[in-house]
């Protein structure tokens, strides 16, 4: 489990290609202190398990389903990536409950600067666009963030923004994304979870 609180960005620093699966190395300094073979480390929103590490990178085999869900297959050796170990129990949830599997690829569709923010929107998927509400909590490639506005659900295109503060800006790869970007979406899963339930309840007047 994750918080969606970005501790470093990295870089890819190797790609190995297979033909439904890829092997990836990222730089990641000041994470891995107490890095281990198996444990979870979320790269842009995925989570990962560390494969092998040394004092300054880790290496994480990502499968197929992993390639499809997500904008993961898109990176290139060099590109800034979000990093977050896996909280432990005794941390602070500083953001929101975060599992590290992406719900679907989003791309940015504006982005509005002003001197103490910045207005950026997505387009929402359609398969997930139930599930995000004006003022709930969203994970865009690793980071939590709060809705600001969202489409309404009659609308013909689907989209949400989020405001961002210098800060998210300078130390996660938000401040890198461009009209066009793609980013890893995943969406509350306690919504996820109540629709799943919902949908094995009896009809009412049954016992």
């Amino acid at each position: 489990m994750f918080t969606g609180i970005v501790e470093a960005t990295g870089f890819v620093s190797a790609i190995s290609a297979g033909s439904d699966s890829a092997h990836m190395t990222f730089l990641a300094h000041g994470v891995l202190a107490d890095a281990q073979v198996g444990a979870s480390i979320a790269v842009n929103g995925v989570c990962l398990t560390v494969t092998e590490f040394d004092e300054k990178s880790f290496s994480a085999d990502l499968m197929n389903e992993t390639l499809m869900r997500s904008a993961m297959g898109e990176l290139n050796i060099g590109d800034c990536v979000n990093i977050e170990r896996a909280m432990p129990l005794t941390g602070r949830l500083g953001g929101h409950i975060v599992q590290g599997h992406v719900d679907a690829v989003a791309v940015v569709r504006s982005i509005e600067p002003s001197e103490d923010w910045t207005i950026i929107s997505f387009d929402l998927p359609l398969q997930i666009a139930r599930y995000v509400v004006e003022k709930g909590s969203i994970t865009v490639s690793g980071v939590s963030l709060t809705v600001v506005a969202v489409a309404e659900p009659t609308a013909e295109h689907q989209w949400f923004s989020v405001s961002l503060i210098p800060t998210t800006l300078k130390d996660t790869t938000l401040g890198k994304l461009e009209v066009g970007s793609q980013v890893n979406l995943e969406v509350d899963a306690i919504a996820k979870y109540v629709e799943r339930i919902l949908a094995f309840a009896p009809p009412k007047g049954n016992s």
